[in-house]
């Protein structure tokens, strides 16, 4: 493993100072592909003091979770990009799939010498790796966080219409000549649409803050057909699947207006869980760690406090 400087966040004032001081970016040779990642150091280590593994979501990358690891000083959390996405390497065809993923957590954890007392968390697609690793790999961590957990089936439902159209979209990208299905993919209009549809903060320097992201990080990838084959995965898979299997201490941290990961779904999953806890964020979609990362990390902190070893 290798430190790296490459992948950074760049400086903005919704960041701590003490931010960069905590963190170290380094990379590992995970089945035959390069994957970076970034430790943040707690400031100082109390019996508070838990390892997390943040698995961020789709289309994201590390920068996304910041917010929310700024928020909790006193946690170490360790955060890939995962394969395909932001300056990580794609693994090998047909590996961008849940169990892909849920393979590369495996090794991951392996590699950094994880073990069972480290804390799961997943954003988003996140939650669906994190979840199926989970139930897949009993014992391999203590407590599972998720964020905006997918809860539900994306191809069925109100929804599923918009979600067959996201799938034509990506297919058609991979289909085109390759520099008009990266423009596609790429382009600052839709991102921007994307965008605009999830925030729903009032604050304007918020919002330009979270348009800002998406503009710099929404089109890291690594080539189209990882990321076809990851949206794929993505809107084929949900948490609720595996939620009976989850024999561990589970938190869900949801939106209230949340379009994608909706509300009735969060309660829907709850009771499938042996034990879980359901927070709810008000006034906030499908961004939480953009959003409102300050009530996302209290609801964290507690959870672990009352799950301590």
């Amino acid at each position: 493993m290798d430190d790296v400087a490459a992948g950074s966040s760049p400086r903005v004032p919704l960041l701590s100072d003490s931010l960069d001081a905590r963190s170290r970016a380094a990379t590992a040779e995970i089945n035959g592909s390069r994957v970076a990642y970034w430790t943040y150091e707690p400031v100082q280590v109390t019996a508070a003091t838990r390892t997390i593994l943040v698995i961020h979501g789709f289309r994201g990358d590390h920068h996304g979770l910041l917010r929310v690891v700024d928020q909790l000083p006193e946690m170490r959390l360790i955060m890939p990009d995962l394969p395909g996405f932001g300056v990580s390497e794609a693994a090998g065809a047909g590996e961008h799939s849940v169990a892909g993923y849920g393979k590369f957590v495996r090794d991951f954890m392996e590699a950094l010498g994880l073990g069972p007392e480290t804390v799961l968390l997943g954003h988003s697609f996140g939650s669906i790796i994190a979840s199926h690793f989970v139930a897949d790999h009993p014992g391999a961590v203590a407590e599972l966080i998720l964020i905006n957990p997918i809860a539900a089936p994306a191809l069925e439902g109100p929804k599923g219409l918009m979600t067959k159209a996201a799938v034509l979209y990506y297919e058609a990208a991979a289909r085109l000549p390759r520099r008009l299905g990266n423009a596609l993919l790429r382009n600052q209009l839709i991102v921007r649409v994307m965008s605009e549809t999830m925030a729903k903060t009032r604050d304007k320097d918020l919002r330009r803050f979270v348009h800002d992201q998406h503009s710099a990080y929404f089109s890291a990838f690594a080539d189209r057909d990882s990321l076809l084959e990851a949206f794929k995965a993505s809107v084929g898979s949900n948490v609720a699947e595996v939620a009976p299997r989850l024999a561990l201490p589970v938190l869900l941290v949801a939106g209230a207006e949340d379009e994608i990961a909706t509300l009735p779904d969060q309660h829907k999953l709850l009771p499938l869980l042996p034990d879980g806890t359901l927070e709810v964020i008000p006034g906030v979609g499908h961004l939480i760690h953009y959003e409102t990362p300050e009530p996302a990390a209290g609801f964290i902190r507690r959870f672990l406090k009352d799950h301590a070893a």
